[in-house]
């Protein structure tokens, strides 16, 4: 039997929390390496790993993703942002896997946002589209599959993902085609989390948890860890942090044989 920890961890590009003025917080990456160090995980995943430029383009180096590479040199890692585009709002975006095992080659799914229409201070906006990101690792003889997804938050433009579930089913179509021991974690932003759960579910799949709230500006459980039955999850804690908005949450996984 294989034992090993996940991190789940929304980063917020490096923007720590302030209970006075959490949208103007500091952006501090040392900080938020102390934080994924701290909790020692096998395999780290990451969403909002970059703050988004005017105009939605991406660096040709991304420089957040490039410093953790260099603090977490004994990792392997692989990111992504996702497409470019002219629409998106000056928030956090792109995602990353750390593994102390190497990233078989990674895939890259678009998620695509419907065209709901939202103000945003004044302006008429549509949503970008997400990503979710996969691999696998073969972790001392035995593969196991990785994905990494943030998906849009509906209840920010006033409506559902149960409403609008196009991004949650091509997630639950990814899990339905992997028959390897899967670990699916990320910040599925779905405020009514009962519904997530049970779709996913119905796919063979569990959460780690789901009583504790995980995001600091609403009482929401954002964030999720889901696997299927060859592991046991045997261990999990929300840690809160103040180097994000949303807390930090640690599994721990037995693999059997």
């Amino acid at each position: 039997m294989k034992s090993f920890r996940i991190l789940q961890f929304n980063m917020q590009f490096g923007q720590g929390w302030d209970e006075s003025d959490p949208d103007h917080a500091p952006i501090n990456m040392t900080t938020t390496v102390a934080e994924i160090r701290r909790h020692n995980a096998d395999i780290v995943f990451l969403q909002e790993v970059e703050h988004v430029r005017p105009g939605g383009t991406h660096p040709p180096v991304p420089p957040n993703y490039s410093r953790l590479q260099h603090e977490l040199a004994d990792y392997h890692s692989t990111f992504s942002f996702p497409r470019p585009d002219p629409r998106e709002l000056p928030f956090g975006i792109g995602l990353a896997i750390f593994s102390k095992w190497p990233l078989l080659p990674t895939v890259c799914l678009n998620l695509p946002s419907p065209p709901l229409e939202f103000d945003f201070y004044g302006e008429k906006k549509t949503p970008t589209d997400r990503l979710l990101i996969s691999a696998n690792i073969n972790m001392d003889g035995r593969e196991v599959r990785v994905m990494n997804t943030h998906l849009l938050a509906f209840f920010m433009l006033k409506t559902t993902s149960e409403e609008h579930h196009h991004q949650r089913d091509l997630v639950e179509l990814e899990l339905r085609k992997t028959e390897l021991p899967t670990v699916l974690a990320g910040d599925f932003n779905v405020s009514k989390h009962e519904t997530l759960i049970e779709q996913f579910g119905s796919a063979g799949y569990q959460t780690a948890q789901s009583s504790e709230i995980t995001w600091r500006r609403m009482p929401f459980v954002l964030d999720h860890v889901f696997y299927n039955s060859p592991l046991q999850c045997t261990k999990h804690q929300v840690c809160p942090t103040m180097a994000s908005d949303h807390h930090a949450l640690v599994v721990d996984f037995d693999l059997k044989d």
